[in-house]
């Protein structure tokens, strides 16, 4: 006699509604709280994956102190241009917009007429005695990456600090100037990651929930629900795994550890580039482990807010073979 299959459902109810997301890039509205005065965030372009042998660091492991093999995601990581800086105050309802000032000296190629509306609330140095937050405005610089992409993403970026005066000040300083991965992060730092999944469409339920396809002996379809509810009430629950949109969803995974940063492309760049990305021109922030979202997608990384270790990682090998096959 066959055992019985029994398994929770592959559909989380914790994400509801499952529908898709509004930009191609995600947004981040929580910024933990750091006593350092720096960018709390970054970005970069998801170019593929590799493998590495490095030193087991995990003291609980049977393996500790020995070399294992461990999969690592590579992401293209130009630096970001510092467009200007935004006030917000604080109250029950959220978070509320005081009035923004933005750099004269914006390179040539980046389209911002977009964001830099008329009518949006000038700077006034006035606000700065109501405001409890100050962030970044950053856009991406995609011709110093390997995509063929030219106009530039814009989004905002937190300030570690104790007061709005010193975030202020760190504002004006870096305003007009470019931001590395480098001044953000360290190797072996945790990070949460943000990005848009993978999308596939419309998809039914067996593919989008898990629920178990139904014997022959079923009326009429196979791939569908048994049952979608009891005839009174007169409605079905929306707890009823149905058909709809399977993917290109915000989702953020913590705890992802940085191998390395490094200005050095070639320790990583598979021959021939990576496989359907190309070549990463100038630097690069290696993750360990898987990344959500597909390649060429921009993902966006801030300061963990779970934890605050940092375990370096010692790298004896990375693997640059070609990936084509």
């Amino acid at each position: 006699m066959s055992g019985r299959r029994t398994q929770s459902r592959h559909g989380s109810l914790q994400y509801w509604p499952r529908k898709r997301a509004s930009k191609i890039y995600p947004t981040t509205s929580f910024w933990p709280k750091s006593k350092d005065v720096k960018p709390l965030g970054f970005a970069a372009w998801k170019a593929g994956m590799t493998h590495v042998l490095l030193t087991d660091s995990n003291g609980k492991s049977p393996t500790y102190g020995k070399s294992i093999a461990k999969t690592v995601t590579i992401f293209d990581a130009p630096s970001l241009f510092v467009c200007g800086f935004r006030l917000y105050r604080r109250s029950y309802s959220g978070s509320i917009s005081l009035g923004e000032e933005w750099t004269k000296k914006l390179p040539k190629g980046l389209e911002l007429m977009r964001k830099t509306i008329p009518g949006r609330k000038e700077f006034d140095a006035k606000l700065l005695e109501k405001a409890g937050d100050v962030r970044l405005i950053v856009c991406t610089q995609p011709e110093k990456s390997g995509l063929p992409k030219k106009k530039p993403d814009v989004f905002e970026v937190g300030i570690g600090g104790e007061d709005a005066k010193q975030k202020y000040e760190y504002a004006q300083s870096v305003m007009g100037k470019e931001l590395s991965a480098k001044d953000v992060f360290k190797p072996g730092e945790f990070i949460d990651v943000s990005a848009v999944t993978k999308g596939h469409g419309y998809t039914g339920p067996v593919k989008r929930f898990g629920i178990r396809i139904q014997t022959r002996k079923d009326k009429q379809m196979n791939r569908h629900v048994g049952s979608i509810g009891s005839t009174t009430p007169r409605k079905v629950d929306w707890r009823v795994p149905q058909a709809g949109q399977h993917g290109f969803q915000t989702r953020t995974e913590c705890n992802k550890r940085i191998i390395i940063i490094d200005d050095d492309t070639k320790k990583v760049t598979p021959d021939g580039g990576f496989v359907g990305y190309g070549v990463v021109p100038e630097s690069f922030i290696m993750i360990e482990g898987s990344v959500p979202g597909s390649r060429k997608r921009l993902v966006r990384f801030r300061k963990s807010t779970r934890t605050t270790k940092t375990v370096p990682a010692d790298v004896k090998f990375i693997s640059i073979g070609s990936k084509q096959g």
